[in-house]
């Protein structure tokens, strides 16, 4: 009777092995499903990214303020009947001309 408990709890062993050591064990599905949750994070970061420029794509195409100001921005363009003034911020090195010496 002692050698059946034996192998009985030899099969109830070999049979736990793959659930919590083996390929499919519980701390590999445990890691799958963060990595999954930090996958649908970035996923979504992603969509919102494309949907942004999906915007900004369709508007470009439809109207013209979007172009526009556009081409304000990232090319410094100005309108014929416009007037465009730089300001120069000071810098140090002319400040420090300006300054007593002693």
């Amino acid at each position: 009777m002692k050698s059946l408990a034996f192998i009985l709890a030899g099969l109830l062993l070999a049979l736990q092995y793959p659930l919590w050591l083996g390929k499919g064990s519980w701390s590999r599905v445990w890691e799958l499903d963060r990595g999954l949750a930090q996958q649908r994070d970035a996923n979504m970061k992603l969509k919102a990214r494309n949907d942004a420029l999906d915007a900004e794509v369709r508007d470009l195409k439809q109207g013209l303020e979007a172009l526009e100001e556009r081409a304000r921005l990232e090319l410094g363009m100005i309108r014929k009947d416009e007037i465009f003034y730089q300001v120069v911020p000071a810098t140090e090195a002319g400040t420090a001309s300006r300054t007593p010496a002693r």
